[in-house]
């Protein structure tokens, strides 16, 4: 009788966890996060610091964006930098170095080269492939992250798809529906970068983790801090602001 019990209190438990898993999407969970950290448009000022052993690296910025199809960095500090910018515009991605007075166009194949010798990829900071429209999205679960329950989201690159990682695994909180920890992994499957947020604070019209720090997973003790000293969300940003032309004149 008691074997009869367990068998069925186990036949039960199938469907009531399919009914759960079910009930989550969990691309649209992926959709809402990523728009909350971009908005429709978005201008602010970030600080970047590169540790390693012995030795940090600061560098200061200017960053405007428009949807998934602009981005605009202009490099503020140290002196050495000053001037240089990076722009995405669609699926093209330039670099201008006011120092010899060049335009660069930076070819898909260095989209995962370190960005200003950082842990972050230039992928990473232009945003030139897109977690809502470029991977297939999978529900893996739910877990505790630093004290805050999160989906477990799973990213498969689509076929075709111009991007640079293998997979990657999204920890969104709950509450806040933010991304708080990010697993990059190449196409080996290996995992290359653990990416964790921290400190959320409300920016503008909407509560977001202001600072984002990366690592290399066969390096912790290396790591990049990413910090968003300020931001505003939804201001209009006209499309021919993101030009070449302007990547030589803005300030």
């Amino acid at each position: 009788m008691r074997s009869k019990v367990t068998i069925l209190a186990v036949f039960l438990a199938f469907p009531l966890s399919g009914l759960l898993s079910q009930d989550i999407d969990p691309a649209a969970i992926v959709r809402k996060a990523d728009e909350k950290n971009r908005g429709e448009t978005s201008r602010g000022r970030m600080t970047m610091k590169i540790i390693r052993s012995g030795w940090e690296r600061t560098v200061e910025m200017k960053m405007w964006s428009k949807s998934d199809e602009y981005f605009l960095i202009y490099i503020t500090a140290p002196a050495a930098d000053e001037g240089q910018a990076f722009l995405k515009r669609k699926s093209e991605m330039w670099n201008w170095l006011p120092s010899i007075e060049r335009m660069i166009k930076i070819p898909p194949s260095m989209m995962m080269q370190s960005w200003m010798g950082s842990d972050f990829t230039n992928d990473d900071l232009v945003r030139q492939s897109s977690i809502v429209k470029d991977y297939s999205h999978s529900f893996i679960g739910e877990e505790t992250v630093r004290e805050k329950p999160c989906y477990k989201i799973g990213l498969t690159p689509l076929p075709e798809a111009p991007v640079v990682w293998g997979r990657i695994v999204l920890y969104i909180t709950k509450q806040e529906n933010v991304i708080w920890k990010s697993e990059y992994f190449d196409e080996d499957d290996s995992l290359i970068n653990i990416e964790n947020a921290y400190d959320i604070q409300k920016m503008g019209d909407r509560e977001i983790p202001v600072r984002m720090e990366i690592s290399p997973a066969d390096e912790p003790e290396k790591k990049t801090v990413l910090i968003i000293n300020e931001i505003l969300f939804n201001q209009p940003i006209p499309d021919d602001f993101f030009s070449q032309q302007n990547m030589k004149k803005i300030h």
